[in-house]
C-alpha cells in the first residue's frame, strides 16, 4: 500500500521545483517485464509478469550553498504480487557545512563497501527485498550524521534512529521463501523493537593508491532470521548484533584490488567473521576501439553457521565488464559465483543502454545453477528468470 505521506509529498516536490535558488526536480517513470524460465514450485505463483515505477528526486541549495535540502521517493505496482506494490521515501534530509564539519538531519542511503558481489561492510541502511535480491537497492534509514574531515582522514558519527522493517514478497511472488513470510509477526531481541536507537562510526583515508575504511555498527541487525511460527508460515527475528569492518582498496596500474571483512557478534553470542576479496583487471581499447574490457575474481568467505550461516560460505566469483564508452553508455556485466563446497552456482548478467537523452534500458538474466538441497539458493533453484526494463528520464 502506498504510503499517504508520500503521496502528500509528490505534489510539494513539484512545488519546490519553481521556487527559487539552487535547485532541481528530476526523475524517470519505468516499465518492466519478467518472465521465469520454469514452472514455480508453488501453483500460486505465475510464469511472468508486469510492474510499473516512478522515482522523483529533488534538492535546493541555498545559503551560499552551504545548506542543502533533499527528498526523494520511489514507488512500484505490480501485476501479479499485490506485497511488491510498495512504495518509499527513499531520503528527506537537510545538510549544513560548519566551520570544522558537516550536519545530516533526516532520512538518508548511505552506502559502504567496495568489492563487486558481496557488500559485507554495508550494514546502514535496510535493503528493498521487493525491488531487488542483490542487495543493492535499499530503504531510507532516519538518522543523524556529523561528519568530519582532516588531514588525518574522514571521521562520520552515525545516529540511526529507528529501524525498518524488511518487506518481503507475498503468495504469488516469485524469489522468495519456501513459505510465505507474516511480517505482521515480526519479533525484536530489544525490549524497545523498532524504536531502538543504533550507532555507527565509520573512518575513512586515503594513503597515495590506498583507500582505506574502518567502521563499526551497534544495533539491530538489518538481515532478519526466519523463524517457523505455529501457523506454518515464517516470521522475522531481528536481533541484536555488533560489526566491526575494514573495507580497503589500491590501483596499481590497470589492477584494482579489493577487500572487505567483518567481525559478527550477536548479542549473547561469540564472534563470527566474513571476507570477500579479489581483483579487477581492465584491457583499454579492445581491438583498436574505445571500449574496455575488465575481468573480476572475488573469494568468498563467511564462517557464520546455524541460523547465521550465508550462500557465500566458501565460494569464488568470476566475471566480464564490457564498456562500449560510446555516446549510449552502453555497459555488460556478466558474473558466475561458484560454491566450492556443493557445487551451486548463481550467474547474472546485466546489460544498460541509452536509447536517447530520454530513454533508458535495462536487461538482466539470473540463473540458479546445480542448487544443492544444503544452499540458500534451493529454495530459487526454479526462479531463473529473464527481466527487461525501459524508463522515461525527466
Amino acid at each position: 500500500m502506498v504510503n499517504r505521506k508520500i503521496l502528500i509529498l509528490l505534489p510539494l516536490l513539484a512545488a519546490l521545483s519553481h521556487t527559487t535558488g539552487a535547485n532541481e526536480l528530476s526523475g524517470y517513470a519505468g516499465l518492466e517485464a519478467r518472465a521465469f524460465t520454469a514452472d514455480p514450485l508453488d501453483s500460486a505463483q505465475s510464469d511472468a509478469g508486469l510492474s510499473a515505477s516512478l522515482n522523483l528526486e529533488y534538492y535546493r541549495d541555498f545559503d551560499d550553498g552551504n545548506q542543502r535540502v533533499v527528498a526523494s521517493v520511489f514507488g512500484r505496482w505490480d501485476s501479479e504480487d499485490n506485497d511488491r506494490n510498495h512504495a518509499d521515501l527513499g531520503e528527506l534530509y537537510w545538510w549544513k557545512a560548519y566551520d570544522s564539519f558537516e550536519l545530516y538531519a533526516g532520512v538518508r542511503k548511505v552506502f559502504w563497501g567496495v568489492t563487486e558481489t558481496v557488500h559485507l561492510v554495508d550494514v546502514i541502511n535496510q535493503d528493498d527485498a521487493l525491488e531487488n535480491i542483490d542487495g543493492e537497492d535499499k530503504l531510507g534509514q532516519p538518522m543523524i550524521n556529523l561528519l568530519m574531515e582532516r588531514d588525518w582522514g574522514t571521521l562520520e558519527v552515525y545516529g540511526l534512529l529507528g529501524f525498518r522493517e524488511r518487506q518481503f514478497a507475498g503468495q504469488e511472488g516469485r524469489l522468495r521463501a519456501p513459505l510465505p513470510v507474516d511480517e505482521d509477526a515480526a519479533a525484536y531481541q530489544s525490549d524497545r523493537e523498532e524504536k531502538h536507537i543504533d550507532w555507527a562510526l565509520r573512518y575513512s583515508h586515503v594513503l597515495g593508491d590506498w583507500d582505506l575504511g574502518l567502521s563499526h555498527f551497534s544495533g539491530t541487525n538489518r538481515d532478519p532470521l526466519l523463524l517457523l511460527t505455529e501457523d506454518g508460515l515464517l516470521a522475522p527475528y531481528y536481533a541484536q548484533i555488533d560489526q566491526t569492518g575494514v573495507d580497503i582498496q589500491t590501483t596499481r596500474g590497470d589492477w584494482l584490488w579489493k577487500f572487505e571483512a567483518i567481525s559478527f557478534k550477536p548479542r549473547g553470542e561469540g564472534r563470527q567473521t566474513a571476507a570477500v576479496g579479489g581483483f579487477e583487471y581492465t584491457f583499454y581499447g579492445i581491438g583498436e576501439t574505445v571500449s574496455d574490457l575488465g575481468v573480476l575474481m572475488e573469494y568468498q568467505f563467511d564462517e557464520r553457521t546455524g541460523p547465521w550461516s550465508t550462500a557465500s560460505q566458501n565460494d569464488i566469483a568470476i566475471g566480464a565488464r564490457y564498456a562500449l564508452n560510446n555516446t549510449q553508455d552502453t555497459e555488460l556485466l556478466f558474473a558466475v559465483s561458484t560454491d566450492l563446497d556443493n557445487g551451486s552456482r548463481f550467474s547474472n548478467l546485466e546489460l544498460s543502454h541509452r536509447l536517447n537523452d530520454r530513454w533508458l534500458m535495462e536487461a538482466e538474466a539470473r540463473f540458479f545453477g546445480n542448487a544443492d538441497e544444503e544452499d540458500p539458493t534451493y529454495n530459487l533453484r526454479n526462479d531463473d528468470y529473464l527481466q527487461l526494463e525501459l524508463r522515461r528520464y525527466f
